[in-house]
């Protein structure tokens, strides 16, 4: 095992600074990951969606954004939006595989469920809907989503959150 592959991950809130950087994660995790399931047309459609680094930035703000870091630099982000979806969850092709979107999404579904929801929805790409269904996420509806004049597909995925336990109460 590599000395970066044995780092501690971390996380922590998006800073405005970080957008550049969640900028080039995002291309990366689409245009490296995501072969097997989107053609590169439709991967540079996708991708083009950060170009406007303002534009991004301002989606991930809008949003509660979380960046997962190994030995203190940036390796993946996820987003909430209305505190029952995952708006955006990426991952450095770098650093796939070792834990960065589990504890990402494992943050947001906690902070879901302590903001009242009463489930989870994502709208997971063909290539992440694995991870989502080994999370417990349910396919829903199957989308198609016109990106820079190429049609994409993605599924609505749904997990239903159980209820925060009251602090003092007997579990």
């Amino acid at each position: 095992m590599t000395a970066r592959a044995q780092a501690k991950l971390a996380m922590r809130p998006m800073l405005p600074t970080d957008v550049p950087l969640l900028a080039e994660i995002f291309r990366a995790s689409i245009e490296e990951l995501c072969g097997d399931d989107y053609s590169e047309a439709q991967q540079r459609a996708w991708a083009s969606a950060a170009d406007d680094e303002a534009e991004f930035g301002a989606r991930l703000a809008a949003a509660l954004t979380l960046v997962a870091t190994q030995s203190g630099s940036p390796i993946g982000f996820a987003s909430l939006a209305d505190n029952t979806r995952i708006d955006m969850l990426y991952v450095h092709p770098a650093a796939a595989g070792q834990g960065a979107a589990a504890l990402l999404c494992d943050a947001l579904e906690k902070l879901a469920a302590a903001r009242g929801g009463k489930e989870f929805t994502v709208d997971a790409s063909d290539t992440a809907r694995g991870f989502f269904e080994r999370r417990g996420f349910v396919a829903k509806t199957r989308n198609t989503v016109l990106l820079a004049g190429e049609w994409l597909a993605n599924t609505t995925m749904v997990k239903p959150l159980a209820a925060p336990v009251p602090k003092g109460s007997l579990q």
